[in-house]
């Protein structure tokens, strides 16, 4: 990587730090939880009969917040990758804060509504955590691309679940985390743009890089693979919401497709990334093809 791409990139932090202290609006985690359902749990143990959220919608919702938990190793990999000083560092403190109240809020949604089971999910929360998250070998223009997709990624799984829930106070919670997390993406979304203008070639070979080995931080969950295969077969997120709502948007926003006078190296991994995605729409319409098959079925 060129060594000195963050210091290049720095004023374009402080610009888009500065614009997004302006959009973020602050808002109270305890506000959007409903305590007045809060019963205590030693005089009356918990019930699966208790939750009012269908089962999918319980683990949908369990996996975005002990996605969310893991916050400290995600602070770490950011503040490794851009630094704790100058606008770098205001950002990664700023970002790390904001953050935190989302585990925050939902944990008190669902244990005040007694929504899941609240010794499992301290059990899976203290494993999640034990596990970490690490994010590899990445340099950090190839962190700026990771972030970019996980960050569009996760305010949509936030979106979807708090639609699915079909309960307003989980809806209106689940959004309002989104907002949060949509403004974080629109921040490291133009950091790439930037980037793509200062070092192209390093930059597209990132983005493609990231785009064909992307993977949700969450995967480290118990039981992540058995859930995900839920949570995709209810729509809340599966490959045709991954490929048109994520990797698509992101790449017409930096008009990855579209760069001129690249290096042989960089066009080789443009070319990957079509191809990949080429086949993931393929992948997408074959599961699409085979639900519909299924609910026919069923009807």
């Amino acid at each position: 990587m060129r060594h000195d791409l963050l210091v290049e990139l720095e004023p374009v932090v402080a610009a888009n730090l500065a614009r997004h202290l302006d959009a973020a609006k602050e808002w109270m985690p305890h506000e959007y939880v409903p305590w007045g359902e809060g019963r205590d749990f030693v005089s009356e143990p918990w019930e699966p009969g208790q939750s009012r959220l269908s089962p999918v919608a319980q683990t949908a919702f369990e996996v975005n917040l002990l996605t969310e938990d893991n916050l400290p190793s995600y602070h770490f990999e950011i503040a490794t990758r851009f630094g704790r000083d100058g606008a770098w560092g205001t950002w990664v403190h700023q970002w790390t804060a904001e953050e935190g109240r989302h585990a925050m809020c939902m944990r008190d949604y669902l244990l005040a509504t007694r929504a899941v089971d609240p010794v499992q999910l301290e059990r899976d929360r203290m494993g999640q955590m034990r596990t970490g998250y690490s994010a590899g070998a990445k340099t950090p223009v190839e962190v700026l691309a990771y972030v970019s997709f996980q960050e569009l990624a996760t305010r949509i799984a936030h979106r979807n679940t708090g639609r699915y829930t079909d309960e307003p106070v989980a809806e209106r919670l689940l959004a309002r985390v989104a907002a949060d997390e949509n403004l974080h993406m629109i921040f490291y979304r133009d950091l790439v743009r930037a980037a793509l203008q200062i070092s192209p070639d390093e930059t597209a070979q990132a983005i493609a890089k990231e785009a064909m080995a992307f993977e949700m931080p969450g995967t480290g969950i118990r039981d992540f693979n058995r859930r995900a295969v839920r949570i995709a077969k209810a729509g809340i997120y599966d490959l045709r919401i991954h490929h048109d709502e994520v990797l698509y948007p992101l790449l017409r926003s930096w008009k990855f497709f579209d760069l001129e006078g690249l290096s042989a190296q960089a066009e080789q991994a443009r070319q990957a990334l079509a191809d990949f995605l080429a086949e993931l729409d393929a992948m997408a319409a074959a599961i699409e093809e085979k639900r519909e098959r299924s609910l026919a079925a069923a009807r």
